[in-house]
């Protein structure tokens, strides 16, 4: 079996008992050495081969996998993060079914889910935002999908988490402050979780600034919206008394 198997954001703690029960069984762990800690790695079976495929190309990376499958070996792809969101899984796994492979994946903490908490934020608060949008912007990678560019999806005025744009921080600010106006909360969040994390908390008028004198280049988040900084906004009506549903059905008053 060939196993994709999500790492989580950096810490070698947040990875998935069962992604962390695949590792340690695995005879071959393929990894991205710039994203996964060597802690995590070192968890793998002493006698596991194991491969840093940053230099490694789409077919090289493929071909190993396959070999290691056909003469027997289980075999870890260990991606940083949630391999759904920006894990360039799906070509692999297209390759695979054209060989008649078979895989599975197991999920992991994705990286804007251990930014949150590092902020202590909720993402989707009453009254404020009931809706995360995850994108990214067009740089050197693939270009964005006609209607996904940042301009569009800004105007809906939900949570913003955007990837891999840290090095496009004037346009996201550009094409963010007609939506959110310049005074909207901003968090950029590096390398969550990492022993390094860092947040640069400031708003759409002065966020670049403040990230360029941190000298950030990669490896970041960044987060807009009203969820940053609110703090007047109505409880859910999840627990509320007068709420009920099928599992706590409406309380008697009594007195």
């Amino acid at each position: 079996m060939i196993s994709f198997v999500g790492a989580g954001p950096g810490a070698s703690d947040l990875i998935t008992l069962r992604g962390l029960r695949r590792l340690q069984q695995a005879n071959l762990v393929l990894y991205a050495g710039s994203l996964i800690p060597d802690e995590l790695v070192a968890e793998s079976a002493p006698d596991a081969e194991k491969i840093n495929s940053v230099d490694l190309v789409l077919p090289e990376i493929m071909a190993i996998m396959i070999t290691a499958y056909r003469n027997g070996k289980k075999v870890v792809r260990l991606h940083s993060g949630d391999p759904s969101i920006y894990g360039a899984i799906g070509e692999q796994c297209r390759w695979l079914e054209r060989e008649n492979i078979p895989y599975d994946i197991v999920p992991g903490v994705p990286a804007f889910a251990a930014a949150a908490a590092l902020l202590k934020r909720e993402l989707t608060l009453p009254a404020i935002s009931q809706t995360v949008i995850l994108t990214r912007t067009a740089t050197r990678a693939s270009a964005m999908p006609a209607g996904e560019d940042l301009a569009s999806l800004a105007a809906h005025g939900a949570s913003l988490v955007i990837h891999l744009s840290i090095n496009n921080l004037a346009a996201v600010v550009r094409d963010a402050i007609p939506h959110y106006g310049s005074d909207a909360a901003v968090a950029v969040i590096y390398r969550a979780s990492w022993p390094d994390e860092l947040i640069i908390r400031g708003c759409l008028r002065d966020i670049r600034a403040k990230v360029k004198a941190a000298g950030l280049t990669r490896t970041a988040l960044i987060i807009i919206g009203g969820v940053l900084d609110a703090e007047d906004f109505p409880d859910s009506a999840l627990y509320d008394a007068n709420h009920s549903h099928v599992l706590r059905p409406r309380r008697t008053p009594t007195g």
